[in-house]
């Protein structure tokens, strides 16, 4: 049976979250053009082709605040990791089930305490 207490379960729930922060890094990167200002040259874009750059602006700012949230989660996680305390849940300080942490291992309570 798995349990938080394995350090190889640890080290697989570590790779899995160091990967994610890797492509969560690589994503915001190449977002950058896309969340920036948006020229309002009315001799070179239209109007409606203004509006629609402007609204895709917006939700790649979006999305960008949805990936530096889970980077400050991934982080989060790996930091408990460092300190031997992941898999433990910050209200009851009981572990967290390992299938719990399979969904999303940057759960920080069990699901008695989940809110």
């Amino acid at each position: 049976m798995k349990t938080i207490e394995d350090p190889d379960i640890v080290a697989l729930f570590k790779n899995r979250l160091e990967r994610e922060l890797i492509e969560t890094d690589r994503l915001i990167d190449e977002s950058r053009e896309y969340r920036a200002p948006v020229e309002l040259d009315q001799q070179s874009v239209g109007r409606l082709s203004r509006m629609d750059a402007m609204q895709q602006q917006a939700m790649a700012q979006d999305i960008n605040r949805r990936r530096q949230r889970r980077k400050i989660a991934i982080d989060r996680a790996l930091n408990r990791i460092r300190d031997g305390e992941f898999g433990y849940c910050a209200g009851c300080g009981e572990p967290i089930a390992v299938r719990r942490l399979e969904i999303d291992p940057t759960f920080e309570a069990c699901v008695r305490c989940a809110p």
